[in-house]
């Protein structure tokens, strides 16, 4: 995801952080308004965000949105270079599984610290460990999209236990396809289990901004790809862009491209979780 104006307060509710944090403060209750981020908007909305009328349903059961083995990071798989570079489409890393993070060492501080680099040099709020080429189970963001202002968070091991039945229409960038911004729609809040940069556990509501960059992250982990949430209209319009992108990575790499929106002869968006 980039960078985008936030005008609400408050997003996350029923928090349950652990209260201790060595590196970096996660402890978070509200989002400064992002106004200070001098209009690099990428992505914005014609929806008139109105606060959810009863909490977060329950629209999944836990068990469901759990994979029932998952395969554990290995020290190399955790190795990584700086300074580090995005990813773009159609790179097959970001289709490749994601490994869970098992190891809560100096590297995954490193790692984070390089991650929030790079996510604000390019202007973005949100940033997956797929998309600097390390395929394991991690995510960081700041919606307001500043360094010192808003929140850092770190998102380590995530998993959905609930999301919200109400869809909410919004148009999207991602760092991984400069340029191309389109509609996605998605539930407008979800509960969140996953584990802090010390490998504590807890559990958060996100609604608003934040839970729309947590999603678009989300997908990254489960390798799923923005577009794969547009409508066949939406991605029409963008079918060029994607295309160009397509061509970029045989220019740039010698290879085929691994990928086309092209080979797609039936586009069923899915909103929520999992595939189309």
């Amino acid at each position: 995801m980039a960078c985008a104006n936030w005008l609400q307060s408050s997003a996350l509710s029923h928090a349950n952080f652990p209260t201790t944090n060595p590196r970096r403060d996660i402890l978070f209750v509200s989002f400064r308004p992002a106004n200070s981020s001098g209009g690099r908007s990428i992505f914005s909305s014609n929806y008139q965000y109105r606060p959810p009328a009863m909490a977060v349903q329950a629209q999944a059961k836990r068990g469901l949105l759990q994979k029932n083995e998952e395969e554990v990071a290995s020290p190399a798989d955790m190795h990584f270079e700086s300074p580090l570079k995005i990813v773009l489409y159609p790179d097959p890393i970001l289709r490749a599984k994601n490994k869970r993070v098992a190891t809560f060492d100096e590297n995954l501080n490193k790692l984070v610290d390089e991650m929030f680099d790079v996510m604000y040099k390019t202007d973005g709020i949100g940033l997956s460990a797929p998309q600097v080429g390390i395929n394991v189970q991690l995510m960081v963001f700041n919606p307001v999209g500043e360094r010192g202002e808003g929140e850092e968070i770190i998102l380590v091991n995530p998993k959905v236990v609930k999301y919200s039945k109400k869809l909410v229409p919004f148009t999207e960038g991602c760092l991984s396809f400069p340029g191309i911004n389109a509609d996605v729609v998605r539930p407008e809040a979800v509960k969140v289990d996953a584990q802090d940069i010390t490998g504590a556990k807890f559990s958060v509501s996100l609604s608003c901004l934040p839970s729309r960059v947590f999603q678009h992250e989300f997908d990254h982990l489960e390798g799923i790809l923005f577009f794969d949430r547009m409508t066949g209209e939406v991605v029409d319009s963008i079918r060029a862009e994607l295309l160009a992108l397509e061509q970029k990575y045989e220019d740039r790499t010698g290879l085929l491209r691994p990928e086309s929106v092209e080979t797609r002869k039936r586009w069923k968006a899915a909103t929520g979780f999992g595939r189309s």
